[in-house]
């Protein structure tokens, strides 16, 4: 039995009416369905094998013969496009559903379930609550060693218990069938087993979690070295990153496995920074960004399903660091009402559900600019390791911030007097200095000018208005906030 039978199975016995399994994995469906039918009559509909037969008809025959109901499974197979309300028939599809849903509730001999399967969510409010979603799990490491294996002796390639290691624990996070397409690319370039394979993996990784639209491997450059200031953040990153770097010897030790930061404050000051260093501190394991934006679906349990998605993947390829960029866009609006706020509730409630209770090395990086919305439950001690507030940064961090862009430009600073460009820059984010710099030496190559003077970042820092005199309020309410929350400082 596969482990996706062990995970509907009980459903099944307990005549939960409709099960969704959402995946591409149509192997791992069929060996599901062929797991079943020892016990149970399948009676299936899919486009490709019934075009003598619609939808409507073959769910009209178990409406009208109920007799049908007795040890049966209805599996319909990429009915998708028939649950959306703009199809032409989809009024009589749901309500043929809600019958036979209604009969396998209420009859004691109505022994029988539905399955869906399809890699698109499409769930009728009608139907919603009769349905349970379900994930394929992705395979696990002894799995996609099996896998692996299965596939060099097949094609007569050695290959050693070394890079079987090495290579399966490359393609932890992908699906069966990824795996063998993989494999396959693998062997046409004569490469199996060997550091070229692991290239071509990584490569094709990236593009699958960017055609999954939700996550995004990022290739992070830079380094703590290249943040000015937060030194209190990133001592304490440090720390961490020697836990997760020898992970199993921590554990052996006693010590948790580290859950994440949460890295609150002003805009421009150094959270996505120190997100992208975070994975070149632990060691240049995968960054992944997810972006809320694209959790959120126009159908009724997608969102939730992205969700799961997106977190299944970034455990799958664990260790990994996942970039929660801009947190609040997903939260906000809880308890307020609305449709809107019942999608972000259950989302919520899944997501902190998982940080309570994650064991896996899936280190969380969640930066926010507004937690003014934010439930507080999102910050309580439990979910994130810690939360650090960034402010603005001090005389001392503005000109670290300007020795940094200055000297990555290429450009002297013997000659420039930073103490004052510092001092005149109070209230003035990271992104801001970035800009003052960058500005100043575009001006001193536009007007030929061989030496940039201390006078010259002076007159690009008189025009350029800090973002502390645009969010005034803002600002305001954040010092607030921080004292009512305690949160820690990310600077000295």
């Amino acid at each position: 039995m596969n482990k996706l039978t062990e995970i509907i199975d009980p459903f099944i016995e307990s005549r939960y009416p409709i099960l969704y399994i959402n995946s591409y994995e149509d192997l791992k469906i069929n060996r599901t369905i062929e797991d079943l039918s020892e016990n149970y009559k399948i009676k299936t509909w899919e486009i490709t094998n019934n075009e003598d037969e619609s939808l409507v008809d073959f769910l009209s025959a178990f409406t009208t013969g109920f007799d049908d109901l007795d040890e049966v499974i209805i599996v319909l197979r990429d009915i998708h496009s028939y649950l959306t309300p703009t199809h032409s028939e989809y009024d009589k599809i749901v309500a043929l559903l809600k019958k036979i849903v209604f009969k396998i509730l209420n009859d004691e001999d109505a022994n029988a379930n539905i399955i869906i399967t399809s890699p698109i969510i499409k769930i009728p409010v009608e139907l919603e609550k009769f349905i349970t979603i379900f994930e394929v799990p992705l395979p696990d490491f002894e799995e996609i060693k099996t896998i692996v294996k299965t596939f060099a002796d097949d094609y007569d390639e050695n290959i050693s218990q070394n890079s079987l290691e090495r290579m399966s624990n490359f393609l932890k996070g992908l699906t069966e069938t990824e795996i063998n397409i993989l494999l396959n690319m693998i062997y046409s370039d004569g490469s199996f087993g060997s550091k070229e394979a692991e290239r071509l993996i990584i490569q094709e990784k990236k593009q699958i979690i960017k055609k999954g639209q939700i996550l995004e491997m990022i290739e992070a450059n830079e380094s703590l070295e290249d943040i000015g200031g937060l030194e209190n953040l990133k001592n304490w990153l440090t720390k961490k990153s020697k836990v997760f770097s020898d992970i199993k010897e921590a554990k052996k030790f006693g010590v948790d496995t580290p859950k994440g930061v949460f890295i609150v404050g002003m805009p421009g000051c150094g959270k996505s920074l120190t997100a992208k260093a975070t994975s070149i501190l632990f060691d240049n394991i995968p960054l992944l960004r997810l972006d809320i934006g694209r959790l959120m679906g126009k159908y009724v349990g997608e969102s939730e399903s992205n969700m799961r998605k997106a977190i299944s993947q970034a455990e799958a390829i664990s260790p990994s660091i996942l970039w929660i960029d801009e947190i609040e866009k997903a939260f906000t609006g809880i308890g307020k009402g609305g449709s809107g706020s019942e999608v972000a509730t259950r989302l919520f409630g899944y997501f902190l559900t998982w940080m309570q209770e994650k064991k896996s090395e899936v280190y969380v990086v969640a930066t926010a600019n507004d937690i003014s919305n934010l439930p507080p439950e999102l910050l309580r001690k439990g979910r994130f390791d810690e939360v650090f507030f960034v402010d603005f940064p001090n005389q001392k961090e503005r000109e670290q911030i300007f020795k940094v862009h200055i000297t990555n430009r290429k450009h002297k600073i013997d000659n420039i007097d930073i103490s004052i460009l510092a001092s005149k820059t109070e209230g003035y984010s990271g992104a801001d200095i970035e800009t003052i710099v960058k500005e100043t030496i575009e001006n001193a190559f536009i007007d030929n000018k061989k030496e940039i003077t201390t006078d010259d970042y002076l007159s690009v820092i008189r025009d350029i208005t800090s973002i502390s005199e645009m969010l005034k309020k803002q600002i305001d309410y954040y010092e607030k906030l921080k004292k009512e929350l305690k949160m820690k400082k990310a600077s000295n």
